[in-house]
């Protein structure tokens, strides 16, 4: 299947999973239809297993969202004790997005389907949410841990079953392009890898590459990875640049985020760096994974000024991630989209673009890691192999068994879905109809219907106002009310006055 037929399936509004080898595009199906179902008015909310790939979708973890935490059995009456913040974002949402399907638990999609049914009421498979799954189970599977419950993927699982999600299965490559390495990679999803695999990727143990100092390690643990990266920038010359992040939010929500942001929340650099972005460019002059040498620093400012391998010179400047509940904002951390590049773990590589790397995978550790790891690069000649042991050329046999039965039914959902075909063409060769929003002063206006004060400065008459208030026992509801000012406003005002904790 293609990614535009794929795009109008799950606008259409079916429950869905998108799949496929990496670097078909899934995430940037799933982000185009995020945003135009977005823009459609609809409430989604945007999740995945682990924060890290949440944060590439600005969205927040399933478990978080859905309040089952690290649990592994859904307690009685668990709905009725959740906050109402929790349960509005549930009740609200018409959209569910899990990404990073592959590491989700089969009864866990079961414990999340049990809390949507509670929570809107509704005995229909999420209570009624349209579900958009996407992700490959070659990839990195669920994890069982001696101490918890153990579990398979989720296919297995009984909602899965009653809900049967239409298959969007994208074929089309958009990474590799090398055959060479593009039949490695397909040979290790059928389980099929031959002599002659085996032997190209040997053989790229025997190669080194002109400029080691510049090419990006993944390996497989964090240990390494982090000695590696601190041994080289101590190698460098020159004073060393510090970079630390600013936050907002409550302290839990910035921890959450905080391990799943790849840039460090202090960022040393020195000139001569090599360096990854970690966030895309808005315009398009570097993407999350490209590579780059420290060649100076702006004046005044000391932003650092990287060279990327496309040759373009960019200043980097603080960007920001969020992690988002449903359509709340919860934390937010600034930094320069940037980290060391001489090593990266193969877990944190998942969803990279490398232009190339050098990768150690004598200690791979789960079925899936050397699938991952290889498939970062585009070409062989761009992958060189410091060592490989039998657990890197292992693919899960369950995944493989799975995969066919994806196959045969994702053509007939391409079959059943064929009438879209032209409405994805026709999305192709005609820009998106622009929303007329409307204008900033119409909808402070339509505020101050119900908010006389709603925007505008605060006076210190208003303010000893709120405090004494306040003081006196009055609630942020009944502030509102005195004050004309919107209780959210009123909330952040008090704990600008009394803390962070004065008002839950």
């Amino acid at each position: 299947m293609n990614q535009g037929l794929a795009l109008e399936i799950m606008l259409s509004g079916e429950s869905v999973l998108l799949t496929g080898p990496a670097g078909a595009g899934k995430t940037f199906v799933l982000n185009q239809f995020i945003k135009l179902a977005k823009a459609d008015g609809k409430h989604v909310s945007v999740t995945a297993t682990t924060g890290l790939a949440a944060t590439h979708l600005g969205g927040t973890t399933i478990h978080s969202w859905s309040g089952i935490g690290v649990q592994d059995f859904i307690p009685e009456g668990f709905a009725d004790h959740m906050s109402k913040a929790r349960r509005e974002i549930i009740e609200k949402t018409d959209v569910l997005v899990i990404d990073e399907i592959s590491m989700l638990h089969d009864f866990r999609l079961d414990m999340i389907d049990e809390v949507c049914r509670a929570v809107r009421v509704n005995d229909e498979p999420f209570g009624g949410i349209q579900i958009i799954m996407s992700g490959d189970f070659f990839q990195l599977p669920p994890i069982n841990r001696g101490d918890s419950r153990a579990g398979g993927f989720v296919v297995n699982s009984n909602v899965w079953q009653e809900l049967e999600p239409t298959i969007c299965y994208l074929q089309e490559q958009h990474r590799q392009d090398d055959e060479v390495l593009l039949d490695i990679l397909n040979a290790l999803r059928a389980g099929n890898l031959r002599r002659h695999h085996a032997e190209s990727l040997l053989a790229r143990t025997e190669v080194f590459p002109d400029d080691l100092e510049q090419l990006t390690e993944l390996h497989t643990v964090n240990i390494d990875v982090d000695t590696l990266n601190a041994a080289k920038l101590k190698e460098l010359d020159g004073d060393t640049i510090e970079y630390q992040q600013t936050t907002t939010g409550g302290d839990m929500y910035i921890q959450s985020l905080q391990r799943s942001v790849l840039a460090p929340s202090a960022l040393q650099l020195k000139q001569g760096a090599l360096v990854m972005a970690v966030k895309n460019s808005i315009d398009r002059k570097y993407v999350n994974g490209s590579l780059g040498t420290v060649v100076g620093f702006e004046p005044h400012t000391e932003y650092p000024i990287v060279e990327f391998r496309n040759g373009k010179e960019v200043t980097m400047v603080p960007d920001t991630w969020e992690l988002r509940d449903g359509d709340k904002k919860r934390a937010s951390i600034s930094q320069i989209p940037l980290r060391l590049a001489w090593a990266i773990t193969v877990h944190k590589s998942q969803g990279m673009t490398l232009d190339a790397a050098r990768i150690d995978l004598r200690r791979a550790f789960v079925e899936g890691m050397g699938y991952v790891a290889l498939s970062r690069v585009k070409n062989l000649n761009n992958l060189y192999l410091a060592g490989i042991n039998q657990m890197a050329l292992r693919v899960s046999e369950d995944a493989q068994s799975i995969d066919g039965i994806l196959r045969t039914k994702a053509a007939s959902d391409a079959a059943r879905f064929a009438h879209l075909e032209k409405a994805a063409e026709k999305r192709k060769t005609s820009p998106p109809p622009e929303k007329k929003a409307a204008g900033w002063s119409d909808k402070i206006a339509k505020m101050r219907e119900t908010y006389p004060n709603a925007y505008r400065p605060w006076e210190a008459s208003h303010d000893d106002t709120l405090k004494q208030e306040f003081q006196n026992g009055k609630t942020p509801k009944e502030l509102s009310s005195i004050l004309g000012r919107h209780e959210g406003s009123i909330k952040m005002r008090l704990q600008k006055h009394f803390g962070e904790d004065i008002v839950q």
